[in-house]
Formats: C-alpha cells, structure tokens, sequence
C-alpha cells in the first residue's frame, strides 16, 4: 500500500490532512443521522422496539465515535510529527467503517420486514456509500478499491446472517431480494473502483500543485540566494573613485542576469600609481560571477607586488589557468596611471576594442589586445605593455562586448563606430555622464529588446 510519493515530506503532510478532514466529515456524517434517528423516534414514540432500536443504535455509535476521535487524535499527532501512520492503521480503519453499515443492518432492521427483504430494506446500507465516496480523500486508489470490496464483502455477510441465500436458478426474477442483494453488492464494488479512479485524478492535482508549490519556494530561495551573490559582487566594485593628479576616472557595471562575469577595479600600488582594470568572463550568470571574484582577488595581490605590469600578468594567468575550467577564459585589461604623469601604461589580454580618443585631432585610435586571454594557456603568451601619451581631453574607455554586441529587434549590432560617435558627442562632459551617454544610447538603439550581456566601461580622462 506503500507509494514512493509519500515519502515526500510535503505529499505526507496533504495526505494526513485530507485523512484528518475525511474523519470529520465521518463524524459529523454520524452525528447527524443520529439525531435524525433519534428525532424520528421521539415523534413516532418510544414503543419498546423503537426504543431498543435507539439504544442500540446508541451503543454502536457510541463506540465507532470514540474510535473515529481515537483515529482523529492519531492523525492529527502525525501531522505534527511529519509521520506516516503505519498501513495496519490504514487497513484496519477501512474494516472497521465497512462492518458499521453491516452491524446495522443485521441487528438493527426491523422485524416488521420479512428476513428477505431485511437487508435491502435497511436504510443503513446507504452508510457503505458514504464511507466509500469518502474514501477518495485518502487520495490512495488501493484503499478506494478495498473500501468497496470490504463493504460488499460485509453487506453480503450481514444479508447471510438475515437468512439470504444467494440463487442460481434461472427462473428467479432480477427483483427478487435473492437477485437484487447480489446485485446491491455487485454496486458497492463497482462504487469502490469508481472511487479509486476519482482518487487517483485528486492525487495527481495534489501532486501536481506540491510540485509547482515546491519550484516556486525553489525559485524564491534561488532568487535569495542570487539577490544576495548580487549585492556581494556590487560590494566588491569600488565605491569611490580614484583621486590621481591629472586624471579624472569612473567606473559602471550592469549585469545580464542577477549576478554577471564583468567587473572593473582600481587600486593604489605601493609606488603611488594607480592600476585601472577591467574583466570579461565569457558567460554570465553565478558560475561567471564567482570566476569575476576569484579573478579580482588574484588581481590585487599580484598587483601590490610591484613588479611590472607584464609580470603581474603573467602570475594572474598561471593562478587562473589552474582554475578555469576547459572552455572558459578572462578577457582583461589593465592599465597604470601615474599621478603627474602624461603617461599611461596599457596590457590587454584578449579584451578589445580599447578607444583612445584624441582631443587634439578629434579622432579615434582603436587598441587591440596584445594577448591572449588569461586562463587559455599556463604560460601568458602577450607582446609588452603599450605605452600612452595622453593629453588634456584626451579619453582612454575600456568597455566589455555587452556594449558594441547588444541588437535590435533587426539583429543589427550597436557596435564600435556608434560607441566612437557617443563618445565623440560627450567628450567634454565628466567620465561618469559620458558612460552614462553611452549606456543610453545603447539602450535606445536597442529598441526594447533583452540584455543579453553584461555591460562594463571605465572612462580614464586626461584632465
């Protein structure tokens, strides 16, 4: 009788609930024809047959109630326990509830009524009925079927008590009480399968609404969890900005999903510069997000080293490369402002295009990545660091893909020479307002359609 649904925590507590609701109405079902019994006695008066009859209509109440609430009491500790009831429990209730109607109708019919038609006469029979309909709510079509044979098996036995003999005579009317006690049990069987149908469509609605009941707490809890990975990645990116004679420098980060595998940093070196960088994880999302981290730690310490930007590099490779998994890899690009200093010192691994604009002349130089991406090889294969001369106005902006790859409901691509016009148009105007500029712009060209990546740019501007 056991089913590998109710090992389900949620499933064993619906049941035990159904069980505790189906027991009540058994009770209330009882009490309520008993007060019809006796109602019914006191008007029609207490003639000593009417009377014996209540009172031993009492007496089998009596006890099947205090089972019913004993029953009850068992249900409802299970519910508090988170327990299944063992099957003998089970079993012998649906015994028990099948031989009430049976009691009734072999000793409490009337003996005003031939012994034949006794147990057809017997309004008592109509009980099976109930407890058998009742039945679908232990939502289980094993117990629905052996309800049904339980109580025919009964009623035929309390029919037998009364003097009925089943007949194979061919010349026997399908009326008569020989056929027709035959044929009322033959329906409490059938009763018992229909049950078991009905029972087995409420399980799968119960399991069906436990199931989407537990993804949704699943999602909640996952969208905790991600609300919280979230704001732990934001407070990793910096809060304020880098004060560094002759620079002005501002960073902006949206992730894709929750949680994404860009981010952007700036730290202060033992020597007084100042290293900006920016990282591309390919993918996005929480497996992305941790790589992002892990990548930012190894970053820092290599870079408080102070020994070159190439060099530093090259050990934020190797400690990636042990821990990216095959198919993935870091897109990065750093570059070292020195306070005072015209100069700028810039190393990209993989990550492009860089935009360097040119007040002086009002034009572009794009940067490639001297390169490879960190993580595809143990050892960093990658030209030296280049060297920048930039003059008041001029504009170092590192921006991930998200930015130039976002399309529009036409599948055309933002791309890089609208990037240049935005930040063209804005060159005047503060780093922060010129990537908010360009995100805008972006946005708009978009049309509406989804972020599919993460978005990340620092803008270094030479004051």
């Amino acid at each position: 009788m056991t089913d590998p649904r109710t090992e389900s925590i949620a499933f064993r507590v619906a049941l035990l609930k159904s069980e505790y609701l189906r027991i009540r109405i058994v009770l209330g079902t009882i009490l309520a024809a008993f007060l019809v019994r006796t109602i019914r006695v006191i008007i029609l008066g207490g003639g000593r047959e009417n009377l014996v009859s209540w009172l031993m209509t009492l007496g089998l109440l009596g006890f099947f109630v205090a089972y019913e609430f004993a029953m009850l009491r068992a249900v409802n500790h299970a519910i508090q326990k988170v327990r299944q009831l063992a099957n003998w429990i089970w079993l012998s209730n649906i015994l028990l509830e099948s031989l009430l109607p049976a009691i009734a109708v072999a000793f409490l019919s009337s003996a005003s009524i031939a012994p034949t038609y006794r147990p057809l006469a017997n309004p008592a029979g109509l009980a099976f009925f109930v407890f058998i309909s009742l039945s679908t709510l232990r939502l289980n079509p094993a117990f629905c079927r052996l309800s049904g044979a339980a109580a025919a098996a009964s009623y035929l036995a309390a029919a037998t008590y009364l003097g009925w003999r089943p007949t194979m005579s061919g010349d026997t009317s399908l009326l008569s009480p020989q056929r027709a006690v035959f044929a009322y049990a033959a329906t409490l069987l059938i009763a018992g399968f229909v049950a078991g149908v009905v029972a087995g469509e409420f399980r799968k609605q119960v399991d069906a609404a436990l199931r989407e009941a537990e993804l949704r707490r699943q999602v909640d809890s996952l969208e905790h969890d991600l609300g919280v990975a979230r704001s732990i990645q934001q407070s990793l990116l910096p809060g304020t900005m880098p004060l560094i004679k002759g620079f002005e420098i501002a960073g902006w980060n949206q992730p894709a999903d929750q949680t994404g595998g860009d981010y952007y940093d700036w730290q202060l070196l033992p020597d007084g510069k100042v290293v900006v960088a920016l990282a591309d994880v390919t993918g996005h999302g929480i497996g992305p997000a941790l790589l992002a981290s892990v990548c930012r730690a190894y970053a820092r310490a290599n870079f408080r080293v102070g020994n070159g930007l190439l060099h530093a590099m090259e050990q934020l490779n190797a400690a990636l490369a042990g821990d990216i998994g095959e198919g993935r890899f870091v897109t990065f690009v750093a570059a070292v402002c020195t306070p005072g200093s015209s100069r700028v010192e810039l190393l990209s691994a993989g990550h492009g295009p860089l935009f360097l604009y040119v007040m002086k002349e009002d034009c572009f130089e794009v940067i490639d990545a001297q390169g490879l991406p960190l993580g595809i090889k143990a050892d960093l294969v990658s030209e030296p660091p280049q060297v920048l001369e930039l003059n008041r106005g001029d504009l170092l902006v590192l921006a991930t893909d998200g930015f130039f790859e976002w399309a529009n409901s036409q599948g055309e691509f933002f791309g890089p020479m609208r990037s240049e016009e935005v930040i063209r148009t804005s060159r005047e105007k503060q780093p922060s307002e010129i990537i908010s500029a360009l995100y805008q712009a972006t946005l708009a060209f978009s049309g509406g359609t989804k972020q599919q990546d993460d978005l990340t740019a620092v803008v270094i501007k030479r004051t």
